[in-house]
């Protein structure tokens, strides 16, 4: 049965209609719900009481549809969940006076906490949506009915937006009680949310500080949940008790990574991985991350299986180096340091219906099925993530049009040398100007990003940024020119063949696959990035692979893909590799 849009069990219905029968003001009823059921405020009008006194009075016995709560990042938390994570903390001896439910729903943590913590003298819990309030405080009075013996601490149900909400006020107001904060925050981002023209949102800021494009492109876009759990730890990282908050994954990952540097006052971190997929019906990789208040400041995490409770890895800060497993890392450290040479991250242009071709005939066909007549010197051979599969790769499936050689670059010239070309993209202006990112802003016309000499280089190894998989990749020329790759890849560029083949073979080495094993998180949305990359010390790795694993490996190139590849470069490679003030040592000795 549904009130207010609300569910409301058939027990708690019967109740409040004679509870409210003989009630003649909100004020009266208000006292005695606190007086029996600990519940502050249960009416917040005048309205409220007579509307739910009406609604009451007549069973309502027709359900309503739910709506949609997308823009909320609502996946409401089932109650054998939420009573095995009240049940699993009570068990480490976590007894909290007062409880903090941030995004309380439809009341499912509340009533888990209710049921487990048996010294609770207070209990706030905080909910945008107001059916959900009110099928909250239809939970606690049900549970109360159906348990009358019960603990009944003090409770609010505050119906606001969090971000709205002053949580620092709760922590000065009792200093030395010990809290709990516990919940399921939204799980989407800013950027999703802004799509959806949602209220549920924090005020716009860039919260992490980021830097020119970080800021304008994938990293200026954050967890809600992220937001909401660094806003709970600067409100209460001081105060004695716990957090056990369900996150996604990369919450919990970027929580830790910054924690070198924000040092809140968190102890025992810890992560317990669920099954997103049974919980809550989505494919997001998500736990319940549980940590210590007004402890010493910890950079590391240990990670657990939610169910067994089975230790699996440990994860963190180790000399001023973050990993994903610290005893694997320990095994493969010493490669771990710069690399000779910069990654660089492929072609962005965010146009891919006009820029991608394929060539059919004698003409070249776009992503709209069109068939154009276009100049040569502009079209290069074009790689995607999903084209990085084999070892070498010779020929593309897709073309790409390159406007520029470099950012910012002037594209005028494209109108006098390249007249098809020209008329091609300005008969498709209105595509590039509907491109949503602020980094096309106030460049020149049909303007594409990472782009320079480095991506002119004719010999690549690249490698997926979004795949799984510890997989290096050959790229040789294209008809004598050199293929490009997209922006969900990443590469180093070389003029020798040899030396791509050389680094091709040190990158595929099981070293460097167990290295980047022991520092990447398969669950992130991109496993590889350029951070990770730098970290490769080709140098070091070429140290710790015999000369015999190479010539094998070269000769395996060479008769597989038809190389005629020897070492008479490597001596030259090596030098290239090692840094200038060694070199410089070397000279005076």
């Amino acid at each position: 049965m549904r009130i207010f849009e609300a569910n409301i069990s058939l027990q708690v219905c019967m109740f409040l209609k004679e509870f409210l029968n003989n009630i003649s003001s909100f004020e009266i009823a208000n006292k005695k719900m606190f007086d029996d059921f600990g519940l502050i405020s249960v009416f917040e009008s005048r309205d409220d009481f007579q509307e739910l006194k009406k609604s009451v009075s007549v069973v309502a016995t027709d359900f309503v549809e739910e709506s949609d709560r997308v823009e909320y990042g609502d996946f409401q938390t089932n109650k054998g969940l939420t009573n095995r994570v009240a049940k699993y903390l009570a068990k480490e001896n976590i007894s909290p006076e007062i409880v903090i439910e941030p995004t309380c729903g439809k009341g499912s943590f509340i009533i888990a906490a209710l049921s487990n913590f048996k010294t609770l003298k207070k209990v706030v819990g905080i909910e945008i949506y107001k059916p959900y309030v009110w099928e909250t405080k239809f939970s606690i009075l049900d549970f109360f009915l159906s348990n009358p013996d019960s603990n009944k601490p003090e409770i609010t149900i505050k119906h606001c937006n969090i971000f709205d909400f002053d949580f620092k006020n709760i922590s000065k107001r009792f200093p030395d009680e010990k809290i709990l904060i516990i919940g399921n925050p939204p799980w989407v981002t800013n950027a999703k949310l802004g799509s959806l023209n949602s209220s549920n949102l924090p005020q716009k800021s860039n919260f992490k500080n980021q830097k020119g494009l970080d800021a304008m492109t994938g990293k200026g876009n954050f967890d809600i949940a992220e937001y909401i759990t660094l806003m709970l730890l600067d409100a209460f990282h001081t105060h004695d008790g716990h957090l056990a908050l369900l996150v996604k994954n990369s919450v919990i990952k970027n929580i830790v990574f910054d924690q070198k540097e924000t040092k809140y006052k968190i102890g025992k971190i810890k992560k317990y991985c669920i099954d997103s997929k049974k919980e809550f019906d989505v494919s997001v990789e998500a736990s319940l991350f549980c940590c210590q208040l007004n402890s010493s400041p910890s950079v590391e995490c240990s990670e657990f299986d939610f169910y067994s409770l089975k230790k699996k890895t440990s994860f963190g800060w180790l000399n001023a180096k973050f990993v994903s497993d610290l005893a694997d890392y320990t095994e493969t450290k010493e490669i771990d340091g710069v690399s000779p040479f910069e990654w660089r991250q492929g072609i962005k242009h965010d146009c891919s219906n006009v820029m991608e071709l394929e060539r059919v005939n004698e003409h070249f066909v776009n992503k709209l099925s069109e068939e154009i007549k276009l100049e040569e010197d502009l079209i290069y051979g074009f790689l995607k993530s999903s084209d990085l599969k084999n070892r070498v790769i010779k020929n593309s499936r897709k073309l790409v049009i390159l406007t520029q050689t470099k950012v910012g670059q002037e594209t005028s010239y494209i109108q006098h040398l390249y007249p098809k070309t020209y008329n091609y993209l300005k008969a498709n202006i209105s595509s590039f100007q509907a491109r949503k990112s602020s980094i096309y802003r106030g460049k020149p016309l049909f303007s594409i990003f990472g782009i320079g000499d480095y991506s002119f280089k004719p010999y690549k190894v690249a490698i997926s940024g979004l795949y799984k998989t510890y997989h290096f990749t050959l790229v040789l020329p294209q008809n004598n020119k050199p293929i490009m790759l997209d922006d969900t890849c990443y590469f180093i560029g070389f003029d020798k063949i040899e030396y791509a083949v050389y680094a091709t073979i040190l990158l595929n080495s099981e070293i460097t696959k167990a290295f980047l094993k022991s520092i990447t998180f398969s669950d992130a949305k991109r496993v590889f990035t350029k951070d990770i990359l730098m970290r490769l010390d080709l140098l070091s790795i070429a140290k710790a692979i015999t000369q015999k694993e190479i010539e094998k490996q070269i000769n395996y190139l060479n008769d597989n893909y038809g190389l005629s590849v020897n070492l008479s470069q490597w001596d030259s490679f090596i030098n290239e590799m090692i840094p200038k003030k060694e070199k410089q040592l070397t000279i005076f000795e």
